[in-house]
């Protein structure tokens, strides 16, 4: 375990799995151990990676700045 939240997520999930039966278990750790198989025989792309970064497009950044501000659309409300 390599970090206190770690060890706190392996904590809750154990307390969430004491109610399965022994069957249901070692399903479980079935799956686990041929997740874990699965993740050493093939690099491991972040998907965490994937959520940051520019995207390919043909339009220039000022063009982009154009089109978000023309679509933004305000409408008056009465607070009163």
């Amino acid at each position: 375990m390599t970090s206190f939240t770690d060890k706190h997520i392996i904590d809750s999930y154990l307390k969430m799995f004491e109610g399965l039966s022994n069957k249901s278990k070692k399903g479980l750790i079935s799956k686990l151990t041929k997740s874990i198989e699965k993740n050493n025989d093939k690099v491991k792309d972040s998907k965490f990676e994937k959520l940051y970064g520019a995207w390919k497009s043909e339009k220039t950044a000022d063009e982009i700045i154009a089109e978000i501000k023309s679509s933004r659309s305000f409408r008056q409300k009465d607070l009163n």
